[in-house]
């Protein structure tokens, strides 16, 4: 998995592949020594080279921060795929699918089909690397299809419903 990070403005390429149980992790093409676990929701405790972070996420409807101890970093991540799959002029009506941003397993659904949801609400919530991720509503609108299940693994970019 590829993503491109910006922490306070700077870029970074980030490269994560599984191998024999453990983390290989790349930072702008360089080897990095890597062990994590999540701690509790929104915190990481992050071993690099040898030395131990706590690493707090913050996030509001428009942005994402990061904590390392007391500094605050603001945080952007992109995965270059899910740029394939987006629409160049959105408009937001129509019906539209919410698409897994990275291969997981799926450990809750919030919705069931025929739903009522709001723009933001949850609707299921994927757990990457021991991260879990709420994937959200893009719009107000009914849950036409559910096709996410609890328990049930996922690719990056499979549809896990469709809001109308």
């Amino acid at each position: 998995m590829t993503y491109d990070v910006n922490i306070d403005g700077k870029n970074y390429r980030l490269e994560l592949d599984r191998a024999d149980g453990r983390w290989d992790c790349r930072l702008d093409g360089r080897d990095v020594e890597i062990d994590a676990i999540l701690a509790r929701r929104d915190v990481l405790s992050i071993l690099i080279a040898g030395k131990a972070y706590e690493i707090k996420r913050e996030r509001t409807a428009l942005d994402m921060h990061l904590w390392v101890g007391s500094v605050r970093y603001a945080a952007q991540l992109r995965d270059p795929r899910s740029l394939r799959s987006r629409a160049s002029a959105d408009d937001g009506k129509g019906p539209r699918k919410l698409l897994a941003p990275m291969p997981g397993k799926i450990v809750r659904v919030f919705v069931k089909e025929d739903a009522e949801v709001e723009a933001g609400q949850g609707v299921v919530v994927v757990e990457a690397m021991k991260m879990q991720n709420e994937i959200k509503s893009p719009k107000k609108g009914v849950v036409r299809k559910m096709i996410a299940a609890e328990g049930a693994n996922v690719n990056a970019g499979d549809v896990l419903a469709v809001v109308e």
